[in-house]
């Protein structure tokens, strides 16, 4: 039997996702040691799992360096690679928003409002294809709530949890972009090839949300 391998995006979404993982079966106890290792293996069930950057998890997916990807779907948007994306597995639950000063509601449609963000990509299907609207987009790698505080632009778009960081900065939700959460991502030639397995995970996965 060949390998099935996991990319899992680092931190909180990877612990979240092989919880659920381990509920259907699929576990790795190498993954609980304080090790330096970049590969996890479980020889018993004939599994892999590696942890990498949410950017990267399509990435390795797409190119079959990993069979199945868990990261949350404002990186999917974002990088739109050529995978499947087959299930929402209901954990890492945020939202997608744009968000400024209270007054900026006022001027929300207008044309050239300057809006910073890390998603220049979704930002700009949410502006120009959904909304119809020429925008000024501005591109930041920190925290982007500064933005508007400090006059760089009117608005964010950004990814917002419970919206205490807003709240501190004297900023405020002010328009809904979409709602988000983990998903498991296929290669198309694993879920071909190694269909059977990839299917039963996918079964699996959906039980636990109907419980």
């Amino acid at each position: 039997m060949e390998y099935l391998t996991f990319a899992l995006a680092k931190g909180r979404l990877a612990e979240k996702a092989m919880e659920a993982l381990g509920k259907t079966g699929i576990h790795c106890e190498e993954m609980k040691e304080d090790s330096r290792k970049l590969i996890f293996v479980n020889e018993d069930i004939k599994c892999r799992f590696f942890l990498a950057k949410a950017q990267d998890v399509p990435t390795y997916v797409e190119h079959g360096a990993a069979d199945i990807g868990i990261v949350g779907l404002d990186t999917l948007l974002e990088e739109n690679r050529n995978l499947y994306q087959v299930l929402d597995l209901g954990f890492g639950k945020c939202r997608f928003a744009v968000a400024g000063k209270p007054e900026a509601r006022e001027i929300l449609d207008k044309q050239d409002l300057r809006v910073a963000t890390k998603y220049l990509n979704i930002a700009k299907d949410f502006y120009y294809n959904k909304k119809h609207q020429t925008v000024e987009l501005i591109k930041l790698n920190g925290s982007v709530e500064l933005a508007p505080v400090v006059g760089l632009s009117d608005v964010i778009l950004d990814i917002v949890e419970t919206g205490s960081t807003l709240k501190a900065n004297g900023l405020e939700v002010l328009e809904e972009v979409c709602p988000l959460s983990a998903r498991l991502a296929v290669n198309r030639v694993s879920m071909k090839l190694k269909h059977d397995r990839i299917t039963e995970i996918i079964k699996g996965l959906k039980e636990l949300e109907l419980k």
